[in-house]
C-alpha cells in the first residue's frame, strides 16, 4: 500500500512540475513582443520594369467577417474541429494520429492544428529538421498566447495555399470570381477541400477527387452542427463554375515563372526563413510580361493535340536573365513545372557542344565523313547501329556544316568516336551542364537525361561568344520595408574560343539555309519563310520528345513537347514545335533593329560547295558562303578523317 501511494506521489509530482513548466512556456509566451503576424506571407512579384505583377500571387488580405461563414465552418469542420477549445495542440487528436499511424504501418494521419499550420505558412519553406518542428511548436504557443482564435484564423485563411493561389480572397477570384464573403456554401466546401493536397483536390486539375471531398465536408459540418441534412443536399447538388483565372492577362502560365522564382528564393542563404523577420518579401525579378505572353501565344496557336505538353523558357544570354518561362500547358490543370523540374533526353539538340569541340580539335566546317548506314564495333564486340532520321543516308562524303544542317546521326557518331567519348562529357560540364553526359557513343545522339534550364545556360554560353553565366530568375530582394536582403551579382566566365563560337554560330544558321536544299532538306527549312532575321537553331528528336533550342545575340529559346507518360511523341509534334519555336522569337522581337555578331579578325569566309565543302567553281550547282580560322579555309582536295574511325563495317 505505501509502495502504491509512493508511486502515485511521484506520479502526481511529474505531472504538477510538467503542468508548471507547460504553463510557464504560455507565460513566457505571453509576456513575448507580441509577433506581427497581420500581412505576414505576403510576396510580392516586380517584373523587369519593377512593375508589380497584376496576377493572382499577390497576397490581398481580407478581414474574417469579410469571408463567408460557410467557408469558415467548412475550414474549422475540416481541417480541426476542436480548434476553438485546444490551446494549440490537440493533444488527444495526436495519439489517435499516432495510433492510426502504428497500426497501418506509414505516416498517413495527421495532427496539425489550424494553428500549427499558419504557423508552418509563417516560414519560407517547410523544412522537416528537428529545429523546424521546435520552431514551428514555439511559434504555435505564441499565437495562441497573443492572438485571439478569430486573429489566427483570418491569418490562417489569408496564407493557405489552395492550389497554387494563396490566401482565400485570390482563391475566391481564382476559382469562382466572386469575392470570399459571397461564396455558396458549395463553393466554400469545394475551396476548403483544395489545402490538403492542393495539386490533388483542386477541381480544375482533378474534379472527381475534389467532388468527393467537398462531399465530406459538407458531411463533416452537418456533423459538427454548422448546416442541415437538407443544406448538404442542396449544396451537393449545385452545379459549380470555374474562372480559373484573376489576371488581367488571363495567362495560364505565368505561375509557372513565379514557382521558378519562388524555387530560386529558397536557395538564396541571404534570405530570412520567416516571414516575420521580414513582414513580406518584395522580389524583383528578370520577368517580361512581353516575353512570357509572345511564349504563350504561340503554344496557343500551334500546340493543338490536348494532351501534348510543353517545357520552355526564353533569356537573355548576354545577362542570364530568364524572361519568360513556361512548366506546362495550363497551370489550373497541372502545377507540375517541367521546365525546372522534370529531365528528359536532348536528342540532337546536343551536338553543337561536340562540334565546337570538333572544331577546337582541328575540324573545320569542310572536314567530311562518310554518311552511310553504318554498325560500329567496340570492345568485347559490343555492336552500335545509330540511324538517320527516316533510315535516309547519302551514302557519300558529307561536311560538317552538312551534318550539322541535316542532324546527321551517323557524322555525329564518327566524331564523337574520333574525339574520344569522354570529350563531349567535359564540354558538357564546361558550358554549365551539371548532370553529368555518359563517355558512351550514344550520348551524341542526346540519350543522357537533362534538365532544360541546365540547356539553356550550355545555349547561352554559345549565344554570347563563349561567356558561361549562370540563368537567374531574380535580380533583388528586399523585406517589406525596403531593406535589400539579396542582389544578383552578376560572374561571366570566358569558356569557349570567340572565333570558334562564331564559326559554329554561323554553321547553325544553315539548318534553315535553301543552298542546302540536296538529298535532304535542312531541318529547319520548313519554318525558314517565317524568318524575318538570321538564328543559330538545333533540333532534336527521340522517340518520346521533340526540342528546339536556337538564339540571336540577344535572345536565346529553348523548347521540349512531349507526354508526361513518356508515351512516343508523333512526327507531326517536330512541325508543331518549330513552329512555336519561330512565332515566339518572331512575336517578341517584331520591331526591334536585328544583328548579328562581328566577325573576329582572325576567320575568313570561303565559297564553298555546301555538301561536300570543296570549294565552288563556275560548274557548282550550289554555293554558300562558310566561315574558317584563317589558314584552314579548303583547297581544291577535301579532308576526310574517315580512315582514322575505328572498327566498322558498312550494312547493305
Amino acid at each position: 500500500m505505501k509502495k502504491t501511494l509512493k508511486i502515485f506521489g511521484f506520479s502526481m509530482l511529474f505531472l504538477v512540475i510538467l503542468l508548471l513548466g507547460y504553463g510557464s512556456l504560455y507565460l513566457y509566451a505571453y509576456f513575448t513582443p507580441k509577433l506581427p503576424i497581420n500581412g505576414a506571407n505576403g510576396y510580392y512579384f516586380y517584373d523587369r520594369e519593377d512593375n508589380l505583377y497584376e496576377t493572382n500571387s499577390s497576397n490581398e488580405w481580407v478581414r474574417l467577417e469579410d469571408i463567408s461563414e460557410d467557408l469558415i465552418h467548412a475550414t474549422v469542420a475540416i481541417e480541426d474541429k476542436h480548434f476553438f477549445s485546444h490551446i494549440g495542440f490537440d493533444y488527444l487528436r495526436i495519439v489517435k494520429a499516432l495510433l492510426t499511424n502504428f497500426k497501418n504501418g506509414k505516416n498517413s494521419q495527421g495532427a496539425s492544428t489550424i494553428t500549427q499550420q499558419y504557423a508552418k505558412n509563417l516560414f519560407l519553406d517547410f523544412d522537416k529538421t528537428w529545429k523546424r518542428k521546435i520552431d514551428e511548436a514555439w511559434l504555435t504557443i505564441q499565437l495562441e498566447t497573443q492572438y485571439s482564435k478569430e486573429e489566427i484564423l483570418e491569418g490562417y485563411l489569408n496564407t493557405i495555399n489552395y492550389g497554387g493561389i494563396f490566401g482565400i480572397e485570390n482563391a475566391s477570384h481564382y476559382y469562382f470570381g466572386k469575392n470570399a464573403k459571397d461564396l455558396t456554401l458549395a463553393e466554400a466546401a469545394m475551396l476548403a477541400g483544395i489545402p490538403k493536397s492542393p495539386s490533388y483536390y483542386s477541381p480544375l486539375v482533378n474534379e472527381e477527387a475534389a467532388v468527393s471531398r467537398q462531399q465530406l465536408i459538407l458531411s463533416s459540418m452537418v456533423k459538427n452542427g454548422y448546416i442541415s441534412e437538407e443544406q448538404k443536399k442542396e449544396a451537393e447538388a449545385e452545379i459549380l463554375t470555374y474562372v480559373g483565372s484573376t489576371n488581367k492577362t488571363n495567362s495560364s502560365t505565368i505561375m509557372y515563372y513565379q514557382d521558378a522564382v519562388l524555387k530560386e528564393l529558397k536557395s538564396l542563404s541571404s534570405i530570412p526563413t520567416s516571414f516575420l523577420q521580414t513582414g513580406g518579401l518584395k522580389i524583383y525579378t528578370n520577368f517580361d510580361r512581353d516575353a512570357q505572353m509572345a511564349l504563350e501565344e504561340s503554344m496557343n496557336t500551334n500546340i493543338t493535340n490536348e494532351n501534348l505538353q510543353i517545357a520552355a523558357s526564353m533569356m537573355d544570354p548576354n545577362t542570364g536573365e530568364v524572361l519568360a518561362l513556361i512548366g506546362g500547358r495550363d497551370y489550373s490543370k497541372s502545377q507540375f513545372n517541367r521546365a525546372i523540374s522534370s529531365k528528359r533526353q536532348v536528342g540532337s539538340t546536343i551536338k553543337p557542344l561536340l562540334y565546337y569541340a570538333a572544331l577546337e580539335n582541328g575540324f573545320t566546317a569542310s572536314t567530311t565523313f562518310r554518311s552511310e548506314k553504318t554498325t560500329f564495333t567496340f570492345a568485347q564486340d559490343e555492336p552500335y547501329s545509330p540511324t538517320n532520321y527516316g533510315d535516309k543516308y547519302p551514302n557519300k562524303e558529307i561536311s560538317l556544316a552538312s551534318a550539322i544542317a541535316y542532324s546527321d546521326n551517323i557524322y555525329a557518331v564518327k566524331t564523337h568516336i574520333f574525339l574520344g567519348e569522354e570529350t563531349l562529357s567535359e564540354m558538357a560540364k564546361r558550358v554549365g551542364i551539371e548532370t553529368e553526359v555518359q563517355s558512351v557513343p550514344s550520348s551524341a545522339l542526346g540519350t543522357t537525361d537533362l534538365n532544360l534550364m541546365e540547356m539553356m545556360t550550355a545555349y547561352g554560353t554559345l549565344a554570347s561568344g563563349g561567356y558561361k553565366t549562370d540563368t537567374h530568375f531574380i535580380r533583388r530582394v528586399e523585406d517589406i520595408n525596403g531593406n535589400v536582403l539579396y542582389e544578383y551579382k552578376p560572374v561571366q566566365e570566358m569558356v569557349l574560343n570567340k572565333s570558334l563560337v562564331y564559326i559554329l554560330n554561323e554553321l547553325l544558321t544553315n539548318t534553315s539555309a535553301s543552298e542546302f536544299v540536296d538529298y535532304a532538306y535542312p531541318t529547319l527549312y520548313g519554318v525558314s519563310y517565317k524568318m524575318s532575321r538570321k538564328y543559330a537553331i538545333k533540333s532534336g528528336t527521340t522517340k518520346t520528345d521533340h526540342l528546339v533550342f536556337g538564339y540571336t545575340p540577344d535572345l536565346v529559346l529553348g523548347i521540349w513537347t512531349g507526354y508526361d507518360d513518356n508515351s512516343p511523341s508523333e512526327s507531326e509534334n517536330s512541325a508543331t514545335i518549330k513552329n512555336i519555336w519561330i512565332d515566339a522569337m518572331e512575336g517578341y522581337l517584331k520591331d526591334t533593329e536585328e544583328h548579328w555578331y562581328d566577325m573576329p579578325n582572325n576567320v575568313v569566309g570561303s565559297l564553298v560547295e555546301p555538301v561536300s565543302g570543296q570549294l565552288a567553281t563556275s560548274s557548282s550547282k550550289k554555293k554558300k558562303i562558310l566561315y574558317y580560322i584563317k589558314g584552314t579555309e579548303p583547297t581544291s582536295n577535301k579532308l576526310t578523317l574517315d580512315d582514322a574511325i575505328p572498327t566498322m563495317k558498312v550494312e547493305e
